[in-house]
């Protein structure tokens, strides 16, 4: 059974829903998967996300790097998953609209927890404005452009970003050395 975008975010009665690769989409000009971190509005190319969900069962790591906030078991294999809610802004609290969204980047699985998701929506024929520069700041947010949907601004995270902040040498970093250098 074919999923649309469209129709996964909107929802179809099921927990999960499945962006599964390879599947023909309604409409592929509509590439991107926007969702709400606080107030702003922030996406992500389609093309990576493999599934947006409820939250899953967790698993905290002690000494995780934030925004990790522990691993999963998706599916038979365990992910990292990154709260962008502490990346982006300070507030995590989980409400009812807390997702998920289940990403592939540089070969592995990854979770965001975002807020909220809110549409599948595309750039048109346009490409992604740049986004404001500032400063040494711009690396560590990873916005890759700004596109607009229904006249507000989205911020195109890069997925390179997520990349960095799900690698295995951040899932944990070294405990404090003991006194006496024990």
């Amino acid at each position: 059974m074919k999923i649309s975008a469209r129709r996964a975010v909107e929802g179809d009665g099921k927990d999960m829903k499945r962006f599964g690769h390879g599947r023909s989409r309604l409409d592929p000009t509509k590439d991107l998967v926007g969702f709400l971190v606080g107030a702003v509005h922030y996406a992500i190319d389609i093309q990576c996300v493999r599934e947006i969900t409820k939250p899953l069962d967790l698993t905290a790591l002690p000494h995780a790097q934030a925004p990790i906030i522990g691993v999963a078991d998706y599916r038979g294999e365990v992910i990292p998953v990154v709260d962008m809610r502490l990346h982006l802004s300070s507030s995590a609290e989980q409400t009812k609209k807390t997702k998920w969204i289940v990403v592939r980047v540089e070969g592995r699985l990854a979770a965001i927890v975002v807020d909220t998701v809110t549409d599948v929506f595309g750039t048109g024929t346009s490409e992604l404005r740049g986004a404001p520069s500032l400063g040494e700041s711009d690396a560590k947010r990873g916005i890759k452009g700004v596109a607009s949907i229904r006249g507000q601004m989205a911020f195109v995270l890069d997925t390179a970003l997520i990349a960095e902040l799900s690698r295995p040498g951040q899932l944990l970093k070294p405990a404090a050395a003991l006194p006496g250098g024990v």
